[in-house]
């Protein structure tokens, strides 16, 4: 295990340091059952850093011994649509936008059935009834917004993508839908003067003192310090380095859609520096990025029971959500009533309970991508079974 040193210890902010021991073994764990290549995770309490540490390996290579550090660069995937709702609600703060406004008053796409009565709310929690993720519902015939685009290739890319319909009529339904947070970075890019990827930087990363993120992987300082979880990023770090990556899809439709539903990158003290500016009513270091009341309305369930979920065979039970974050609290949870959150794919997570003042992030890259509860679910357990 490497670890960083912090400036405060479990002892300082009310946490049992021997839950931190217990929780370096859980991961351990994790990596000799390869379930995990490696772990990595920050916490915080009452903006308070009290540890900063990983396990196992950088590369998914067995012959590979290098080890991952605390400050290894990783691919956040989900969790940007936390950034990205943070920066909706900057613009509604702003008087910009009202999230109850539709989304055909931004983009006029928009602006005809079945898709005039989608709101900016709806895309936040995903509720707009556009067409979900895949592999979200088993239907072999499934025809993504992103396969639309890649066969117009030259066109209309919103126009291109909503050529995949609907799935349900708006608010009628909970079904995780990546395109959708998309679409708002669209409505960012056109509210705001500035493109979405752009616009968060300067608004969100930069004032929270975020050193180690950003969107994409575009330059060899960065890809020298990210992970290999497998054979894709292998390829991909190896092309950059060597120079050798193709120069296409820069100059393609690909490169004006926002990156905003899952193409950040970051580190688990980076994101313990955002969720802790969120915990923190919207200041880090004395420094304003969002108001109190902003991220009081984002955080606030905003599903109601009757909004169920049947993704990845879910059967349908009520799904708690926010204008942005995940709100589930169920009987497994640790974390208390109200805390929000957000994974990501790969593995990934951020939690933030304002009761506690807790904020947890870390990175479990998955062995062959294998999806793991434990991972996630049950690392939350462990974490927040330290608190005093």
């Amino acid at each position: 295990m490497i670890s960083f040193k912090t400036d405060y210890t479990p002892e300082d902010v009310g946490y049992d340091e021997d839950r931190l021991v217990k929780l370096s073994h859980f991961f351990e764990d994790l990596t000799k059952r390869k379930i995990l290549i490696s772990a990595n995770y920050c916490l915080a309490r009452d903006g308070k850093v009290f540890a900063n540490n990983a396990v196992g390996k950088l590369s998914f290579r067995e012959e590979d011994t290098r080890e991952l550090r605390p400050d290894t660069i990783q691919r956040i995937a989900s969790i940007t649509k936390l950034f990205t709702a943070t920066a909706i609600w900057q613009l509604a703060e702003d008087g910009k936008l009202r999230v109850s406004q539709r989304v055909g008053e931004f983009i006029e796409e928009f602006d005809t059935k079945p898709f005039n009565e989608i709101t900016i709310a709806h895309l936040l929690s995903h509720t707009s009834g556009l067409q979900a993720d895949d592999e979200c519902f088993e239907n072999k015939y499934f025809v993504s917004p992103w396969a639309f685009i890649d066969h117009d290739k030259g066109m209309n890319w919103i126009a291109a993508s909503l050529r995949s319909g609907m799935r349900k009529k708006p608010g009628e339904e909970w079904a995780y839908c990546s395109f959708g947070y998309v679409i708002l970075g669209e409505i960012i890019t056109r509210v705001s003067g500035q493109f979405a990827n752009d616009y968060i930087i300067e608004h969100i990363i930069k004032p929270c003192g975020m050193m180690d993120s950003g969107f994409g992987y575009d330059n060899k300082e960065v890809v020298s310090r990210t992970n290999i979880p497998n054979e894709r990023s292998e390829k991909f770090i190896t092309e950059i380095l060597n120079g050798t990556q193709s120069t296409e899809e820069q100059d393609s439709v690909w490169a004006k859609i926002p990156g905003t539903g899952g193409s950040m990158y970051s580190t688990a003290y980076d994101l313990c520096r955002f969720g802790t500016m969120l915990l923190q009513g919207g200041y880090i270091d004395g420094t304003r990025v969002i108001g109190r009341k902003a991220i009081e309305k984002m955080s606030t369930l905003y599903t109601a029971p009757h909004i169920k979920d049947y993704c990845w065979n879910a059967g349908g039970p009520y799904r708690q959500y926010g204008l942005g974050p995940d709100m589930r609290c169920n009987e497994g949870s640790l974390y208390t009533q109200g805390t929000f959150f957000h994974e990501g794919a790969g593995g990934c997570c951020l939690i933030i309970d304002p009761t506690e003042k807790l904020v947890a992030a870390w990175f479990v890259p998955f062995v062959n991508g294998a999806w793991s509860g434990e991972a996630l679910y049950n690392a939350a357990a462990v974490m927040w079974s330290g608190l005093k």
